[in-house]
């Protein structure tokens, strides 16, 4: 997501780094080439213009200009913009604030994910909220709409209103009502028909179940993908049904990313949840700051902390706890670091999260290293025996070759993840001789984390000796020569 649209402003604001002053026509040619990328990346028209006015003033201000780092005043002005294009510092999450069940009410066109979008949601309130949720499916035009819910509703653990064929969607959402009143619902989702394009006859639709179901929230789901079309939908939807909030689909496929910009302005309701990919627990909440922030190159620390949270098994997480106390670290235990980094979302989606690794993902695509270099090292443990991964000294060249063999790789690749067991074992060891994680935590306490690791206090991906980026992940540089 946004990748193009960094790409372009890093080179801008590269440039504007790299003068030691700037002169007010550098800053407006600036803003010309970040007007430019706005556009190319379909932000709407009024939208780049008003953003590219407001930063502009600001930027060829004397405070600015005579700073003693003006190019990095100006990103921080564009980032300050960012923020508050895209909705302010705050997460607005949902209001859930009402009497039982708390209607919730999916708008939206056809195929945009609205039923996919659904189950995602009644999952995240179920699971995190620990919200009694109930589906039911109000679109009676698109063929097996209502059974395409209820198999989503059982891979998800969420109950959804039975079918009832022949019932019209008012009669359907007065029937859910009554239902999930009499089962003691929390939270009740209404998964609206769409269409092909906005019609008077979706509308009044739309409106009809409104005012039989008084939604709490009424919620719009847009396809990212589908550019500034996307924004002519928003606009539709807002100007004839009560929205309070937007969720955008595909925003992991977009690599443009103008629609998620342009919505709040255009909407001016916020942006709650993103959709990220096509597994039922691929939607997260919609941070402003830390959008703005992978935008402009500057990462986002937060959102791999809270990956991490989601994806470590707490058992693996104590025992991998007590064996770095002590210093240990084996082939099993990279094999549990690299699944965790496919948990997580692989390679791509983490370094573009990582602050100052813009490069580096493009040094991996240009090698045509991707997530099957995961696999590929996961193959190679894989095909060693137990004794083996609990003691890689005893890898030796047959045994090498035979592993090899076995997991389709080349004796090189066996060397390079030898390599890095033990940069990553030395790190292991080396937090043993801090006192182990009570004396990192201890670390970590008296100065933050900036202190502990100076990388991420100017701008570079943290690390500690032999670790990957972020202090976590093992170091997969030395795959890139391939």
């Amino acid at each position: 997501m946004f990748d193009t649209l960094s790409d372009r402003l890093g080179g801008v604001f590269d440039k504007l780094r790299g003068r030691g002053a700037l002169r007010e026509q550098d800053v407006r040619d600036a803003m010309r080439e970040v007007r430019i990328a706005l556009l190319e990346a379909d932000v709407a028209l009024p939208v780049a213009r008003r953003f590219i006015d407001e930063i502009t003033e600001k930027a060829v201000g004397q405070n600015v200009l005579r700073s003693v780092t003006p190019g990095q005043q100006v990103v921080k002005i564009v980032n300050d913009a960012l923020v508050e294009m895209l909705g302010g510092e705050d997460v607005v999450g949902l209001d859930l604030n009402a009497a039982p069940p708390v209607v919730i009410m999916m708008v939206g066109l056809q195929g945009s994910g609205k039923t996919t979008t659904t189950a995602k949601l009644a999952k995240l309130l179920r699971e995190k909220q620990g919200k009694k949720v109930l589906m039911a499916s109000l679109d009676v035009n698109r063929p097996a709409a209502q059974e395409q819910l209820a198999v989503l509703g059982e891979q998800v653990g969420v109950a959804t209103l039975p079918i009832i064929v022949g019932q019209q969607p008012t009669e359907i959402a007065n029937r859910a009502l009554q239902s999930a009143k009499l089962q003691a619902i929390d939270v009740l989702l209404l998964d609206t028909a769409g269409r092909l394009h906005v019609d008077q006859q979706l509308m009044d639709e739309m409106r009809a179940v409104a005012s039989i179901s008084a939604p709490k929230e009424t919620l719009l789901v847009v396809d990212s993908l589908t550019g500034q079309d996307a924004v002519n939908v928003a606009q539709s939807f807002a100007g004839q049904v009560d929205l309070t909030g937007v969720i955008l689909t595909r925003m992991d496929g977009d690599a443009r990313g103008g629609a998620a910009l342009s919505m709040r302005a255009v909407t001016g309701k916020p942006i709650k949840f993103a959709g990220t990919g096509e597994k039922l627990d691929a939607i997260e909440p919609f941070h402003p700051s830390r959008v703005a922030g992978r935008i402009l190159g500057m990462g986002d620390i937060v959102s791999i902390v809270e990956k991490a949270a989601a994806s470590i098994d707490e058992e693996d997480a104590e025992r991998m706890a007590a064996r770095m106390a002590k210093g240990q670290f084996d082939m099993n235990d990279l094999r549990s670091q690299l699944r965790q980094m496919q948990s997580m979302g692989g390679i791509g989606a983490l370094a573009g999260m990582i602050p100052g690794m813009k490069k580096a993902k493009a040094a991996m695509q240009q090698s045509g290293m991707d997530d099957r270099v995961l696999l590929r090292m996961d193959a190679i443990i894989g095909s060693m025996t137990p004794k083996e991964r609990a003691r890689p000294e005893l890898l030796n060249a047959k045994r090498k070759i035979r592993v090899a063999k076995g997991s389709g790789t080349q004796v090189q690749d066996i060397n390079k993840l030898i390599k890095m067991h033990q940069e990553m074992e030395r790190a292991m060891k080396q937090i043993k001789k801090m006192g182990g994680l009570k004396g990192l935590g201890a670390l970590f306490g008296k100065g933050g984390l900036g202190a502990a690791m100076p990388g991420l206090g100017g701008g570079g991906a943290p690390s500690l000796p032999g670790l990957g980026a972020g202090g976590g992940a093992p170091d997969l540089s030395q795959f890139l020569k391939k």
